[in-house]
């Protein structure tokens, strides 16, 4: 077996601080006069020491952190700010005149450090922000922290795959990649950068013609970072255990039956948390990780005896699609599992392109147009000159599809209620472009598309923004965010008018760059000419000194401007101006 190593001549990548708004405001505001702090919990690697410094960036601090060597050195932590042999009580007097203390990895601490951190928050005078590792056991003192309610407790989610497509937005990485990579780190990001750097460095990204993008297909790099997460499932020795992963790992993307397994084997697995047993009698693998580095550590011969035949994925890969084909008949695109399709893909398999064609819609109505470009391509891969697939491929860039009419440009027919669903989208298209009048009568009574319609023919802003709730809520977040952008112009109350904005903006944001007429103007519609020069240039990477030296203007003029902007756009985020001001580049739909 090979383990990857990074090459210390790969060109890292940059990693800007990304998503977790409103997480950085509440740290934030903990540092606020009066409050006495915040606890960031959170599994290893997603992101509490990055959270905790973009928040306390350019505030007066300090900063301990626990080190697994020093566990056994009362207060070795703290070294750097106490004398030697101080004992707790002076300690404490000593650091209650600073005001802000960071404490990075908190379940590290020595136990009279932990003690000392626990008396400053009973003290009350020093605000803490204090980072903590799930599932890893901290000194009582420590824990006490937040069960004790001495300091809220924030916990850490993972990155949502939109905001994990984001942070690798500087590795040119086509999104069917990147949604493996969310899935196979689980929020991990350490884990994150290792993979890609691997990926790179051993060359296993291959470029997608046409796009500029590059992917990943086939085998997992077993890099010294993933074997150390791999541990608990590679080191199994008890009889069984291993035969059992190995079973299972041969098995994906389908489940091994629970009666074909060893009841004691897979319940201390189980325990342990390596399986997971489905409701319909069926076993897999905890961890996505699991069966690749299992799979490639396996030894030639077992693995030929284990692997199952190229053909055996076939009906739960055709009742995938049967699932995907009957939730958008029924006007819901809501995320389903679909574990088999993307297997094949992450696997370089031949994928149907039939399957292809129906995942593509399913994505491009989702609002979801690069990963709608993405099976497209697939589906052509070994079928270049597939219909379907084609004609999705052009939808998902903002074409018109050769023989279907573009979504943007109705047709004049009539589809029978309940007919084509994309009969059914195309009259839609109409409502999307403001002209309900144009699919009166023609989208299925009762439907989120009608409703959306009848409440854009009587200019409702309020009943536009319950249409965008149901069509958010049933998947369709380019649709809900258009209605959001509709209801901005038919709100009379400004009050009203910003909350729908900001909302827009949110769902706009999740749609991978689509443009379409109806979000046109969106964002910066409302600002004064100078705050959208300011805002451009902003956007563009300037920092306001440079702004000010290129407008002839004060720095603080500048500020304000923004500060202005930033209220009416509803954002206080810097790095989401590219976004706002509708660059170009982006995707239309």
């Amino acid at each position: 077996m090979r383990t990857y190593e990074p090459d210390v001549k790969t060109l890292e990548l940059p990693w800007p601080f990304t998503g977790r708004a409103d997480e950085l405001e509440l740290v934030r505001d903990a540092l606020t006069a009066g409050r006495p702090g915040i606890v960031v919990t959170g599994p290893a690697g997603h992101g509490k020491t990055r959270l905790i410094t973009e928040a306390v960036r350019g505030t007066d601090h300090a900063r301990v952190t626990g080190t697994p060597e020093a566990r056994d050195l009362p207060l070795a932590a703290f070294a750097h700010l106490l004398p030697d042999a101080v004992p707790l009580p002076r300690a404490v007097r000593m650091l209650s005149g600073v005001r802000v203390l960071v404490v990075d990895d908190a379940q590290l601490l020595d136990e009279t450090s932990a003690a000392l951190v626990h008396q400053l928050a009973v003290h009350g005078r020093t605000r803490l922000i204090v980072a903590a590792t799930e599932g890893v056991p901290a000194p009582a003192a420590v824990s006490r922290l937040w069960t004790g309610e001495l300091l809220p407790r924030l916990a850490l989610d993972p990155l949502s795959r939109e905001d994990t497509g984001r942070l690798l937005a500087g590795a040119g990485l086509d999104p069917l990649t990147v949604r493996r990579l969310h899935r196979v780190c689980r929020g991990d990001l350490r884990l994150l950068r290792d993979l890609v750097t691997a990926l790179a460095g051993a060359g296993r990204l291959t470029p997608v013609p046409g796009t500029g993008e590059r992917a990943w297909r086939g085998a997992l790099p077993i890099t010294s970072a993933v074997r150390e997460r791999l541990a608990p499932a590679l080191e199994r020795s008890a009889p069984g255990e291993r035969d059992t992963l190995e079973r299972l790992a041969f098995a994906e993307p389908l489940p091994v039956p629970l009666d074909e397994l060893e009841p004691d084997v897979l319940e201390t697995l189980e325990a342990d948390g390596l399986v997971h047993a489905d409701e319909q009698g069926g076993v897999t693998l905890a961890h996505p990780l699991h069966g690749a580095a299992l799979r490639a550590t396996t030894g030639r011969l077992r693995a030929r005896r284990l692997a199952r035949p190229a053909d055996a994925h076939g009906p739960a890969l055709a009742a995938e699609q049967h699932t995907l084909v009957r939730r958008m008949a029924q006007f819901d695109v809501r995320s389903v599992p679909t574990p088999v399709g993307e297997w094949l893909v992450a696997e370089g398999a031949t994928l149907p392109a039939g399957y292809a064609e129906v995942r593509a819609r399913f994505a491009r109505l989702r609002g979801e147009l690069r990963e709608a470009a993405a099976w497209a391509r697939e589906g052509l891969r070994d079928t270049p000159a597939d219909a379907g697939c084609r004609a999705e491929l052009r939808l998902s860039e903002g074409q018109p599809a050769e023989g279907r009419p573009a979504e943007g440009r109705p047709d004049r027919g009539r589809p029978a209620e309940g007919g084509d669903p994309d009969d059914v989208h195309s009259v839609y298209a109409a409502v999307r472009l403001g002209a309900p009048e144009r699919a009166a009568g023609r989208l299925p009574a009762g439907s989120v598309l009608a409703r959306h319609a009848e409440a854009l023919a009587r200019g409702d802003g309020t009943a536009l923004d319950r249409a965008a709730e149901a069509l958010a809520e049933r998947g369709f977040l380019l649709y809900a965010a258009e209605a959001r952008a509709q209801a901005v112009r038919a709100h009379r109350d400004p009050r009203a008018a910003r909350l729908s904005r900001t909302r827009a903006v949110a769902l706009a944001r999740r749609c991978q760059g689509a443009r379409t007429p109806a979000l046109t103007g969106l964002v910066l519609g409302e600002l004064t000419a100078r705050q959208r020069q300011i805002v451009a240039l902003a956007a563009a990477g300037l920092s306001n000194r440079e702004i000010a030296e290129k407008l002839t203007l004060s720095v603080r003029t500048v500020g304000n401007h923004l500060y202005s902007a930033y209220t009416r756009l509803g954002t206080g985020d810097r790095g989401a101006l590219p976004w706002l001001v509708d660059g170009p580049g982006r995707e239309t739909a």
